[in-house]
């Protein structure tokens, strides 16, 4: 006797993360305190190669978002703004619901990933080359344009405490008003399935090591000055 029920309503947990995404998302938790520590602290040295993780990382998610599993591509939770209207209307109603990000939640990862990578990218530009405290890629740049880029640092750094505070909001909210919980997952990588359609489709872990090694290169040639250039 055939199942007319099928595959997705199946009990059990379900894949919605691989763990790119997740080392990557944890990263950045860790990452930022550093970062704000070292600078507060004037312990420059370690600053810069926290920075160079977080450019690592950085990259390294902007090409898993390209050829990573399918919840980590870009194509499959970035939407248009009536697509993210729909879903804020219909929050906390019954029905199937894809996995991955939503199409509010999919916006929220890609400004985050802009401003990680303003202020990774700023950094290495960044510095009074007066007081030796200054980006690998800061020499021979002028006082004034390395002003500038400092300046756009400490906003950008600014930016991403501000949306983080937004991000945890949305996680608290989720948690209490619509009894979603939304770290779990970011740290197993399953859910339960509950009325989940569908399942992450995985890709070969080759392409995350092409990733690593293409991102990691691109990292220690900025943060060694990019010889050659």
């Amino acid at each position: 006797m055939s199942d007319d029920k099928g595959a997705d309503s199946r009990p059990g947990q379900v894949r919605i993360w691989d763990l790119p995404v997740r080392i990557c998302h944890w990263g950045f938790v860790l990452l930022l305190p550093v970062l704000w520590w070292t600078a507060e602290n004037s312990e420059m040295r370690w600053h810069m190669r926290a920075g160079g993780l977080l450019l690592a990382l950085v990259l390294f998610r902007i090409l898993w978002g390209f050829v990573g599993s399918s919840t980590a591509r870009f194509a499959s939770f970035v939407r248009g703004p009536l697509a993210v209207i729909a879903y804020l209307r219909t929050i906390g109603k019954t029905g199937g619901k894809s996995v991955g990000h939503n199409p509010a939640g999919g916006w929220s990862v890609v400004i985050l990933l802009l401003l990680l990578a303003a202020q990774a990218f700023s950094g290495l530009f960044a510095g009074d080359p007066f007081d030796g405290a200054t980006g690998p890629l800061n020499e021979g740049l002028g006082i004034k344009f390395s002003s500038q880029m400092t300046d756009w640092h400490e906003l950008a750094f600014n930016l991403i405490l501000g949306f983080v505070a937004l991000h945890l909001a949305a996680i608290v909210t989720y948690r209490v008003f619509l009894r979603d919980r939304l770290i779990a997952p970011m740290i197993t990588g399953k859910r339960e399935r509950g009325s989940l359609v569908g399942e992450m489709a995985p890709v070969p872990a080759w392409r995350a090591l092409v990733c690593a090694v293409l991102a990691g290169g691109l990292a220690l040639w900025a943060y060694y000055g990019a010889p050659g250039l």
